[in-house]
């Protein structure tokens, strides 16, 4: 196992960074930069890779709608080129907020517009003419514009021509997706003791189809981190994410989070969170956060907890934690990758 975190997408990105030069002395490997409706991620990974020149990057995630196939392609290469070959190229769904509300474009056939892309990536990095025909994209352009499009090949050589690919999903075929053709998996939520009823058939599937090179699927959970005695009040910290995530992205019947804390058995606590973030009474739906869901998803604990629930996760499947450490100090968060780092197989 290793360790990773994700650096913030809001406030002070320079300072994060600043931070993280010492949770990678302490045991960080990884470092994964989201992208919302935020700064974009690209500019912010390379100042990263240029900051910390060993540590390993990645995005977590790209939205899939919002850049074109080869150009999600060109930035992973030149991410990679920049980095010295240390970049992973992070991809999803987002979800139709984002994409529609603030980005404008539909959001639509998640799944194979995935699919696609992955194919048009390796192409480009492998230096072909890129030529695709499918449902979603077409390389070269074959209905509509001036007809004068021709097969193009990337002009730089890549640093590798197979960059690492990690897929955010959490339904079914998503995550089938994933572990037939990605290096890397992120679920957003990962319960360990739940993870093989909701995922299991799934990732099963997927991994039937999987070519050999691709390696070992590398399950990456987030996790909160807290190593003490007396961490427990920290849990709370989480409430007011959770309740976002569980009542607030999505409507109802339109919220994956709200589906996977359902298909973990948290259908009833997942329904009255979700009804009271959508009535605006969001101090109220953190209080209803199941504190049982919180414990269960972290590494919040004594010493003794947070090995029992680093062995778990590793039983599942895990590979990577990204970290969210939560002491009320720098220097109290250091410690606590420093001893993560002490626990890991």
């Amino acid at each position: 196992m290793r360790i990773g975190t994700q650096l913030p997408y809001a406030g002070d990105f320079a300072a994060s960074v600043d931070q993280l030069q010492d949770y990678h002395r302490a045991g960080v490997s990884i470092a994964y930069v989201a992208e919302a409706y935020s700064f974009d991620a690209v500019s912010q990974l390379g100042y990263l890779a240029a900051r910390i020149p060993d540590i390993e990057i990645a995005s977590n995630i790209l939205p899939i709608y919002t850049r074109t196939p080869t150009l999600l392609a060109m930035t992973a290469a030149g991410l990679d080129y920049v980095s010295g070959g240390r970049f992973t190229l992070g991809l999803g769904a987002s979800g139709p907020q984002v994409i529609e509300g603030f980005h404008g474009v539909p959001y639509d056939a998640p799944i194979g517009r995935t699919r696609e892309i992955i194919d048009i990536c390796r192409q480009v990095w492998r230096r072909e003419r890129v030529q695709h025909s499918g449902r979603n994209y077409q390389i070269p352009l074959q209905d509509g514009g001036t007809g004068l499009g021709k097969p193009l090949k990337l002009i730089n050589h890549p640093v590798r021509e197979r960059i690492p690919i990690l897929i955010a999903a959490m339904g079914p075929k998503n995550v089938q997706l994933a572990a037939e053709q990605a290096e890397g998996w992120a679920p957003f939520f990962f319960l360990p003791e739940g993870a093989d009823e909701v995922w299991g058939q799934d990732l099963a599937a997927g991994k039937a189809k999987r070519d050999a090179a691709l390696g070992e699927l590398d399950i990456v959970a987030p996790v909160p981190l807290a190593i003490g005695e007396d961490v427990e009040a920290l849990l709370d910290a989480m409430r007011p994410v959770f309740a976002l995530y569980l009542g607030g992205m999505g409507a109802k019947g339109k919220n994956f989070y709200h589906d996977l804390a359902a298909r973990f058995g948290y259908e009833a606590e997942a329904d009255r969170v979700q009804e009271l973030y959508l009535d605006g009474h969001k101090n109220e739906a953190a209080a209803a956060v199941p504190g049982e869901l919180l414990r269960s998803m972290s590494l919040v604990g004594p010493r003794s907890w947070v090995a029992e629930r680093v062995s778990a996760l590793h039983q599942a499947g895990v590979r990577t934690l990204s970290v969210s450490p939560m002491a009320p100090t720098h220097a109290e968060r250091v410690t606590a990758v420093e001893q993560l780092a002490d626990l890991l197989p």
